[in-house]
Protein backbone atom coordinates (compact mmCIF):
# COMPACT_ATOMS: atom_id res chain seq x y z
CA UNK A 1 0.00 0.00 0.00
CA UNK A 2 1.25 3.71 -0.27
CA UNK A 3 3.55 5.05 2.64
CA UNK A 4 1.35 6.27 5.60
CA UNK A 5 3.75 9.13 6.26
CA UNK A 6 3.65 10.48 2.51
CA UNK A 7 -0.17 10.70 3.12
CA UNK A 8 0.28 12.92 6.26
CA UNK A 9 3.00 15.02 4.96
CA UNK A 10 2.26 15.67 1.35
CA UNK A 11 -1.44 14.33 0.52
CA UNK A 12 -1.08 16.53 -2.83
CA UNK A 13 1.53 13.96 -4.16
CA UNK A 14 -0.94 11.44 -4.19
CA UNK A 15 -2.94 13.29 -5.44
CA UNK A 16 -1.45 14.45 -8.79
CA UNK A 17 -0.50 10.59 -9.02
CA UNK A 18 -4.54 9.69 -8.71
CA UNK A 19 -4.92 12.28 -11.46
CA UNK A 20 -2.31 11.06 -13.78
CA UNK A 21 -4.16 7.56 -13.51
CA UNK A 22 -7.18 9.07 -14.08
CA UNK A 23 -8.43 7.66 -10.87
CA UNK A 24 -10.53 9.12 -8.04
CA UNK A 25 -8.28 12.74 -6.59
CA UNK A 26 -11.34 12.42 -3.96
CA UNK A 27 -10.19 9.10 -1.97
CA UNK A 28 -7.15 10.48 -0.97
CA UNK A 29 -9.06 13.41 1.84
CA UNK A 30 -10.86 10.26 2.26
CA UNK A 31 -7.52 8.18 3.27
CA UNK A 32 -6.47 11.42 4.99
CA UNK A 33 -9.34 11.66 7.67
CA UNK A 34 -9.22 7.66 8.08
CA UNK A 35 -6.01 8.00 9.07
CA UNK A 36 -6.72 11.05 11.78
CA UNK A 37 -10.04 9.42 13.16
CA UNK A 38 -7.24 6.31 13.35
CA UNK A 39 -4.77 8.34 15.39
CA UNK A 40 -7.64 9.58 17.55
CA UNK A 41 -8.62 6.76 18.54
CA UNK A 42 -5.16 5.34 19.28
CA UNK A 43 -4.81 8.07 21.28
CA UNK A 44 -8.03 8.06 23.42
CA UNK A 45 -7.37 4.17 23.63
CA UNK A 46 -3.98 4.86 25.33
CA UNK A 47 -5.26 7.69 27.67
CA UNK A 48 -7.39 5.52 28.84
CA UNK A 49 -5.41 2.51 29.13
CA UNK A 50 -2.66 4.44 31.51
CA UNK A 51 -5.76 6.11 33.59
CA UNK A 52 -7.23 2.52 34.24
CA UNK A 53 -3.48 1.15 34.95
CA UNK A 54 -2.90 4.09 37.40
CA UNK A 55 -6.57 3.92 39.16
CA UNK A 56 -5.62 -0.41 39.30
CA UNK A 57 -2.48 0.95 41.64
CA UNK A 58 -4.44 3.05 43.84
CA UNK A 59 -6.97 0.08 44.24
CA UNK A 60 -4.62 -2.17 45.47
CA UNK A 61 -3.37 0.51 48.00
CA UNK A 62 -6.91 1.72 49.39
CA UNK A 63 -8.33 0.07 52.24
CA UNK A 64 -10.52 -2.42 52.67
CA UNK A 65 -13.70 -0.29 53.22
CA UNK A 66 -12.94 1.93 50.29
CA UNK A 67 -12.52 -0.95 47.91
CA UNK A 68 -15.91 -1.73 46.97
CA UNK A 69 -16.46 1.73 45.27
CA UNK A 70 -13.30 1.56 43.70
CA UNK A 71 -13.71 -1.60 42.27
CA UNK A 72 -16.90 -0.64 40.70
CA UNK A 73 -15.14 2.75 39.37
CA UNK A 74 -12.33 0.36 38.08
CA UNK A 75 -15.40 -1.85 36.23
CA UNK A 76 -16.58 1.32 34.52
CA UNK A 77 -13.22 1.93 33.76
CA UNK A 78 -12.74 -0.91 32.31
CA UNK A 79 -15.56 -0.34 29.72
CA UNK A 80 -14.47 2.44 28.59
CA UNK A 81 -11.55 0.78 27.57
CA UNK A 82 -13.06 -2.06 25.75
CA UNK A 83 -15.11 0.58 24.38
CA UNK A 84 -12.13 2.52 23.05
CA UNK A 85 -10.54 -0.25 21.81
CA UNK A 86 -13.47 -1.75 19.93
CA UNK A 87 -13.16 2.00 18.30
CA UNK A 88 -9.98 1.51 17.22
CA UNK A 89 -9.73 -1.95 15.86
CA UNK A 90 -13.04 -0.02 13.31
CA UNK A 91 -11.19 2.82 12.90
CA UNK A 92 -7.81 0.75 11.95
CA UNK A 93 -10.56 -1.44 9.70
CA UNK A 94 -11.55 1.82 8.06
CA UNK A 95 -8.09 3.43 7.52
CA UNK A 96 -6.95 -0.06 6.02
CA UNK A 97 -9.95 -0.10 3.58
CA UNK A 98 -9.27 3.10 1.84
CA UNK A 99 -5.50 3.36 2.16
CA UNK A 100 -5.78 -0.59 0.61
CA UNK A 101 -8.19 0.51 -2.62
CA UNK A 102 -5.32 3.69 -3.80
CA UNK A 103 -2.86 2.45 -5.97
CA UNK A 104 0.67 2.78 -5.68
CA UNK A 105 1.80 6.70 -6.45
CA UNK A 106 3.40 6.57 -10.39
CA UNK A 107 7.03 8.04 -10.05
CA UNK A 108 8.19 11.38 -11.57
CA UNK A 109 7.92 11.60 -15.71
CA UNK A 110 5.33 8.66 -15.84
CA UNK A 111 3.03 10.08 -18.92
CA UNK A 112 -0.40 10.90 -17.85
CA UNK A 113 -3.30 9.12 -19.46
CA UNK A 114 -4.59 5.67 -20.77
CA UNK A 115 -3.70 2.61 -22.97
CA UNK A 116 -3.13 4.84 -26.32
CA UNK A 117 -0.93 7.64 -24.01
CA UNK A 118 1.96 5.73 -23.67
CA UNK A 119 5.70 7.07 -24.84
CA UNK A 120 7.98 5.35 -26.97
CA UNK A 121 11.97 5.14 -25.70
CA UNK A 122 13.71 3.39 -28.82
CA UNK A 123 12.53 1.07 -31.13
CA UNK A 124 15.34 -1.64 -31.77
CA UNK A 125 16.29 -3.69 -35.12
CA UNK A 126 15.32 -4.02 -38.71
CA UNK A 127 11.56 -4.88 -39.27
CA UNK A 128 11.74 -7.92 -41.66
CA UNK A 129 10.72 -7.86 -45.21
CA UNK A 130 9.41 -10.77 -47.02
CA UNK A 131 9.51 -11.54 -50.78
CA UNK A 132 6.29 -13.50 -50.29
CA UNK A 133 3.01 -13.42 -48.33
CA UNK A 134 3.98 -14.06 -44.91
CA UNK A 135 1.98 -16.69 -42.55
CA UNK A 136 0.15 -15.94 -39.45
CA UNK A 137 1.75 -18.08 -36.79
CA UNK A 138 -1.14 -20.28 -36.86
CA UNK A 139 -1.35 -20.91 -39.94
CA UNK A 140 2.63 -22.23 -39.32
CA UNK A 141 1.52 -23.65 -36.31
CA UNK A 142 -0.60 -26.04 -38.47
CA UNK A 143 1.93 -26.50 -41.69
CA UNK A 144 4.96 -27.16 -39.10
CA UNK A 145 2.47 -29.89 -37.16
CA UNK A 146 3.40 -27.47 -33.94
CA UNK A 147 0.69 -26.05 -33.04
CA UNK A 148 -2.64 -27.89 -32.68
CA UNK A 149 -5.37 -25.47 -31.79
CA UNK A 150 -8.34 -27.44 -32.52
CA UNK A 151 -7.23 -30.52 -30.24
CA UNK A 152 -6.89 -27.75 -27.85
CA UNK A 153 -10.34 -26.35 -28.15
CA UNK A 154 -11.94 -29.91 -28.08
CA UNK A 155 -9.94 -30.93 -24.80
CA UNK A 156 -10.38 -27.11 -22.87
CA UNK A 157 -12.61 -24.80 -24.84
CA UNK A 158 -11.88 -21.50 -26.62
CA UNK A 159 -7.93 -20.04 -25.99
CA UNK A 160 -6.73 -23.81 -25.18
CA UNK A 161 -4.09 -25.02 -27.43
CA UNK A 162 -1.33 -28.52 -27.70
CA UNK A 163 2.07 -27.27 -28.22
CA UNK A 164 3.46 -30.66 -30.55
CA UNK A 165 6.88 -31.85 -31.01
CA UNK A 166 9.30 -28.87 -32.10
CA UNK A 167 6.95 -26.66 -30.58
CA UNK A 168 6.77 -27.94 -27.59
CA UNK A 169 10.54 -28.07 -27.51
CA UNK A 170 10.47 -24.35 -28.66
CA UNK A 171 8.96 -23.25 -25.96
CA UNK A 172 11.39 -25.14 -23.45
CA UNK A 173 14.20 -24.19 -25.27
CA UNK A 174 13.19 -20.83 -25.10
CA UNK A 175 12.63 -20.84 -21.09
CA UNK A 176 15.94 -22.77 -20.85
CA UNK A 177 17.77 -19.96 -22.73
CA UNK A 178 16.08 -17.36 -20.47
CA UNK A 179 16.56 -19.32 -17.25
CA UNK A 180 20.39 -19.69 -17.90
CA UNK A 181 20.29 -16.20 -18.73
CA UNK A 182 18.56 -15.01 -14.97
CA UNK A 183 20.94 -17.79 -13.40
CA UNK A 184 24.23 -15.83 -15.10
CA UNK A 185 22.62 -12.90 -13.87
CA UNK A 186 22.47 -13.70 -10.09
CA UNK A 187 18.86 -15.06 -10.09
CA UNK A 188 18.06 -17.88 -8.07
CA UNK A 189 15.85 -20.34 -9.87
CA UNK A 190 12.31 -21.24 -8.27
CA UNK A 191 9.54 -23.71 -9.55
CA UNK A 192 6.94 -21.58 -8.12
CA UNK A 193 2.94 -22.68 -6.25
CA UNK A 194 0.53 -21.83 -9.04
CA UNK A 195 -2.39 -21.71 -6.28
CA UNK A 196 -1.61 -19.06 -3.68
CA UNK A 197 -3.80 -17.65 -0.48
CA UNK A 198 -6.02 -14.72 -1.16
CA UNK A 199 -4.05 -12.71 1.29
CA UNK A 200 -0.67 -13.47 -0.82
CA UNK A 201 -2.45 -12.68 -3.64
CA UNK A 202 -4.09 -9.15 -2.48
CA UNK A 203 -1.05 -8.50 -1.27
CA UNK A 204 0.74 -8.08 -4.48
CA UNK A 205 -2.14 -5.91 -5.82
CA UNK A 206 -4.02 -8.47 -8.44
CA UNK A 207 -7.65 -8.71 -6.11
CA UNK A 208 -8.33 -4.81 -7.20
CA UNK A 209 -9.18 -3.72 -10.55
CA UNK A 210 -7.71 -7.12 -12.22
CA UNK A 211 -10.14 -9.54 -10.17
CA UNK A 212 -12.20 -10.48 -12.88
CA UNK A 213 -9.22 -11.85 -15.03
CA UNK A 214 -8.06 -14.30 -11.72
CA UNK A 215 -9.51 -18.19 -11.93
CA UNK A 216 -10.57 -18.74 -8.21
CA UNK A 217 -11.03 -22.26 -6.58
CA UNK A 218 -14.26 -21.37 -4.20
CA UNK A 219 -14.16 -24.52 -2.46
CA UNK A 220 -10.44 -24.18 -1.18
CA UNK A 221 -10.12 -20.59 -1.03
CA UNK A 222 -7.27 -20.44 -3.11
CA UNK A 223 -6.39 -18.66 -6.50
CA UNK A 224 -4.46 -19.49 -9.73
CA UNK A 225 -2.17 -16.90 -10.01
CA UNK A 226 -1.31 -15.18 -13.82
CA UNK A 227 2.18 -15.24 -13.22
CA UNK A 228 4.55 -15.86 -10.61
CA UNK A 229 5.10 -12.26 -9.47
CA UNK A 230 2.44 -13.57 -7.22
CA UNK A 231 4.10 -16.27 -5.65
CA UNK A 232 7.69 -15.25 -5.61
CA UNK A 233 5.91 -11.73 -4.01
CA UNK A 234 4.85 -14.09 -1.71
CA UNK A 235 8.25 -15.83 -0.94
CA UNK A 236 8.95 -13.64 1.85
CA UNK A 237 6.05 -12.44 3.20
CA UNK A 238 6.64 -11.16 7.03
CA UNK A 239 10.05 -11.73 7.12
CA UNK A 240 12.88 -9.12 7.44
CA UNK A 241 15.31 -9.58 4.94
CA UNK A 242 19.37 -9.85 5.07
CA UNK A 243 20.38 -8.23 1.83
CA UNK A 244 23.86 -10.26 0.87
CA UNK A 245 26.77 -7.43 1.76
CA UNK A 246 29.74 -9.69 0.77
CA UNK A 247 29.60 -9.54 -2.91
CA UNK A 248 28.02 -13.44 -2.73
CA UNK A 249 24.69 -12.10 -3.59
CA UNK A 250 22.23 -14.63 -3.22
CA UNK A 251 24.95 -17.61 -3.05
CA UNK A 252 24.28 -19.62 -6.27
CA UNK A 253 27.25 -19.66 -7.08
CA UNK A 254 27.52 -17.52 -9.87
CA UNK A 255 26.93 -13.63 -9.22
CA UNK A 256 28.24 -12.12 -12.30
CA UNK A 257 26.06 -8.70 -11.52
CA UNK A 258 26.70 -8.57 -7.79
CA UNK A 259 29.06 -6.51 -5.60
CA UNK A 260 29.73 -5.72 -1.88
CA UNK A 261 27.53 -2.80 -2.55
CA UNK A 262 24.62 -4.88 -4.04
CA UNK A 263 21.57 -4.85 -1.40
CA UNK A 264 19.27 -7.24 -3.47
CA UNK A 265 17.80 -10.43 -3.86
CA UNK A 266 17.11 -12.34 -7.10
CA UNK A 267 14.63 -15.18 -8.14
CA UNK A 268 13.26 -16.57 -11.64
CA UNK A 269 10.35 -18.05 -11.18
CA UNK A 270 9.33 -21.06 -13.23
CA UNK A 271 5.55 -21.45 -13.93
CA UNK A 272 2.58 -22.08 -15.28
CA UNK A 273 0.00 -19.39 -15.49
CA UNK A 274 -3.66 -18.77 -16.04
CA UNK A 275 -5.76 -15.79 -16.90
CA UNK A 276 -9.60 -15.86 -17.97
CA UNK A 277 -9.29 -13.44 -20.08
CA UNK A 278 -12.13 -11.46 -18.87
CA UNK A 279 -13.44 -8.97 -21.32
CA UNK A 280 -11.64 -9.76 -24.20
CA UNK A 281 -14.29 -11.82 -26.30
CA UNK A 282 -13.59 -11.48 -29.64
CA UNK A 283 -10.07 -9.87 -29.38
CA UNK A 284 -6.92 -12.00 -30.26
CA UNK A 285 -9.36 -15.31 -30.66
CA UNK A 286 -6.86 -16.39 -32.93
CA UNK A 287 -3.80 -18.43 -32.21
CA UNK A 288 -1.68 -18.21 -29.24
CA UNK A 289 -1.34 -14.55 -28.77
CA UNK A 290 -3.92 -14.30 -25.88
CA UNK A 291 -4.90 -17.34 -23.81
CA UNK A 292 -6.32 -18.73 -21.09
CA UNK A 293 -2.70 -21.08 -19.77
CA UNK A 294 0.51 -20.38 -20.49
CA UNK A 295 4.07 -20.56 -19.48
CA UNK A 296 6.40 -17.94 -18.20
CA UNK A 297 9.80 -16.96 -16.73
CA UNK A 298 9.97 -14.48 -14.41
CA UNK A 299 12.36 -12.37 -12.84
CA UNK A 300 11.49 -11.21 -9.37
CA UNK A 301 14.21 -8.40 -7.26
CA UNK A 302 14.10 -7.75 -3.58
CA UNK A 303 15.91 -4.49 -3.28
CA UNK A 304 17.19 -1.48 -1.05
CA UNK A 305 14.55 1.28 -1.93
CA UNK A 306 17.54 3.55 -3.30
CA UNK A 307 18.44 0.46 -5.71
CA UNK A 308 14.76 -0.02 -7.27
CA UNK A 309 15.57 2.44 -10.52
CA UNK A 310 18.77 0.68 -11.10
CA UNK A 311 17.37 -2.49 -10.68
CA UNK A 312 14.24 -1.68 -12.92
CA UNK A 313 17.11 -0.47 -15.76
CA UNK A 314 19.01 -3.42 -15.55
CA UNK A 315 15.60 -6.05 -15.72
CA UNK A 316 14.92 -4.53 -18.94
CA UNK A 317 18.44 -4.48 -20.71
CA UNK A 318 17.61 -8.54 -19.95
CA UNK A 319 14.78 -9.00 -21.75
CA UNK A 320 16.48 -6.44 -24.83
CA UNK A 321 19.62 -8.84 -24.94
CA UNK A 322 16.77 -11.86 -25.02
CA UNK A 323 14.97 -10.15 -27.82
CA UNK A 324 17.99 -8.80 -29.31
CA UNK A 325 19.54 -12.46 -29.61
CA UNK A 326 16.30 -14.08 -30.83
CA UNK A 327 16.43 -11.38 -34.00
CA UNK A 328 13.54 -9.88 -33.30
CA UNK A 329 12.01 -6.31 -34.22
CA UNK A 330 11.16 -4.13 -31.19
CA UNK A 331 10.63 -1.27 -29.68
CA UNK A 332 10.58 -0.15 -25.73
CA UNK A 333 7.12 2.01 -24.51
CA UNK A 334 7.01 3.71 -21.03
CA UNK A 335 3.77 3.00 -20.05
CA UNK A 336 0.81 5.93 -19.11
CA UNK A 337 -0.45 6.26 -15.83
CA UNK A 338 -3.56 5.44 -16.16
CA UNK A 339 -2.67 1.68 -18.21
CA UNK A 340 -0.51 0.83 -15.10
CA UNK A 341 -1.77 -2.12 -12.81
CA UNK A 342 -2.60 -1.20 -8.80
CA UNK A 343 1.07 -2.01 -7.93
CA UNK A 344 2.95 -0.46 -10.01
CA UNK A 345 4.85 2.74 -9.96
CA UNK A 346 6.53 2.52 -13.37
CA UNK A 347 6.52 0.41 -16.23
CA UNK A 348 8.34 -0.66 -19.57
CA UNK A 349 6.55 -2.61 -22.13
CA UNK A 350 8.59 -4.09 -24.80
CA UNK A 351 6.91 -4.82 -27.65
CA UNK A 352 8.16 -7.13 -30.60
CA UNK A 353 6.97 -6.55 -34.54
CA UNK A 354 4.12 -8.88 -35.48
CA UNK A 355 4.17 -9.22 -39.49
CA UNK A 356 1.11 -10.30 -40.50
CA UNK A 357 -0.20 -7.90 -38.21
CA UNK A 358 1.66 -5.10 -39.49
CA UNK A 359 1.85 -3.57 -35.61
CA UNK A 360 3.84 -4.40 -32.47
CA UNK A 361 2.82 -6.57 -29.83
CA UNK A 362 3.58 -6.55 -26.26
CA UNK A 363 6.06 -9.78 -25.37
CA UNK A 364 6.90 -8.49 -22.19
CA UNK A 365 7.00 -5.72 -19.70
CA UNK A 366 8.92 -4.59 -16.09
CA UNK A 367 7.50 -3.08 -13.17
CA UNK A 368 9.11 -1.20 -10.48
CA UNK A 369 6.79 -1.69 -7.58
CA UNK A 370 8.96 0.19 -4.95
CA UNK A 371 7.36 -0.23 -1.27
CA UNK A 372 3.69 -0.59 -2.26
CA UNK A 373 3.60 -4.66 -2.38
CA UNK A 374 6.52 -4.78 0.37
CA UNK A 375 4.52 -2.60 2.94
CA UNK A 376 1.30 -5.19 2.35
CA UNK A 377 2.93 -8.24 2.58
CA UNK A 378 5.08 -7.11 5.29
CA UNK A 379 8.58 -7.66 3.99
CA UNK A 380 11.38 -5.41 5.41
CA UNK A 381 15.17 -4.78 5.99
CA UNK A 382 17.14 -3.83 8.98
CA UNK A 383 18.70 -0.33 8.63
CA UNK A 384 21.89 1.15 9.69
CA UNK A 385 19.86 2.22 13.01
CA UNK A 386 18.78 -0.75 13.53
CA UNK A 387 14.80 0.11 12.69
CA UNK A 388 13.48 -2.14 9.82
CA UNK A 389 11.66 -0.31 6.93
CA UNK A 390 10.46 -1.82 3.57
CA UNK A 391 11.90 -3.25 1.28
CA UNK A 392 11.21 -2.55 -2.80
CA UNK A 393 10.12 -5.30 -5.00
CA UNK A 394 10.29 -5.15 -9.50
CA UNK A 395 9.20 -7.70 -11.55
CA UNK A 396 10.38 -8.57 -15.03
CA UNK A 397 9.12 -11.54 -17.34
CA UNK A 398 12.21 -13.19 -19.57
CA UNK A 399 10.21 -15.77 -21.61
CA UNK A 400 6.90 -17.06 -22.16
CA UNK A 401 4.84 -18.91 -24.70
CA UNK A 402 3.71 -15.96 -26.43
CA UNK A 403 7.37 -14.93 -27.57
CA UNK A 404 6.68 -17.64 -30.06
CA UNK A 405 4.00 -15.87 -31.93
CA UNK A 406 6.69 -13.16 -32.59
CA UNK A 407 9.53 -15.68 -33.34
CA UNK A 408 7.88 -18.13 -35.60
CA UNK A 409 6.30 -14.69 -37.82
CA UNK A 410 9.57 -13.55 -37.91
CA UNK A 411 11.82 -15.96 -38.87
CA UNK A 412 9.63 -17.91 -41.61
CA UNK A 413 10.89 -18.91 -44.85
CA UNK A 414 8.92 -18.95 -48.52
CA UNK A 415 8.34 -22.55 -48.34
CA UNK A 416 6.53 -22.20 -44.87
CA UNK A 417 9.65 -23.44 -42.77
CA UNK A 418 10.94 -21.63 -39.71
CA UNK A 419 14.94 -20.65 -39.16
CA UNK A 420 15.57 -21.40 -35.54
CA UNK A 421 17.60 -17.98 -33.87
CA UNK A 422 21.03 -19.57 -33.68
CA UNK A 423 20.80 -19.35 -29.41
CA UNK A 424 18.29 -21.59 -29.47
CA UNK A 425 19.65 -24.54 -31.44
CA UNK A 426 22.01 -26.17 -28.49
CA UNK A 427 18.58 -26.63 -26.94
CA UNK A 428 17.10 -28.21 -29.61
CA UNK A 429 19.61 -30.30 -30.07
CA UNK A 430 21.27 -28.56 -33.16
CA UNK A 431 18.09 -28.27 -35.13
CA UNK A 432 18.66 -25.40 -37.33
CA UNK A 433 15.45 -25.40 -38.81
CA UNK A 434 11.65 -26.36 -38.25
CA UNK A 435 10.61 -27.82 -41.71
CA UNK A 436 6.69 -28.32 -42.68
CA UNK A 437 5.31 -32.23 -42.15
Amino acid sequence: MIDPQLLRDDPDVIKASQAARGASVEIVDDAVAADAARRSAISSFEALRAEQNAFGKTVAKAPKDEKAALVQQAQALAAQVKEAQAAVTASEETFNRVVRSIPNVVLPGVPEGGEDDFVTLKTVGTKPEFDFEPKDHADLGELLDIIDIPRGVKVSGSRFYFLKGLGARLEIALMSLGLDRAIQHGFTPLITPTLVRPETMAGTGFLGEHAAEVYRLEADDLYLTGTSEVALAGYHADEILAFPTDGNGNGNGNEADSDAADRALRYAGWSTCYRREAGSAGKDNRGILRVHQFNKLEMFSYVHPDQADAEHEKLMSYQESMLQDLGLHYRVIETAAGDLGTSAARKYDLEAWVPTQGTFRELTSTSNCTTFQARRLDIRYRTESGKTAPVATLNGTLATTRWLVAILETHQQADGSVVVPEVLRPYLGGVEVIEPR
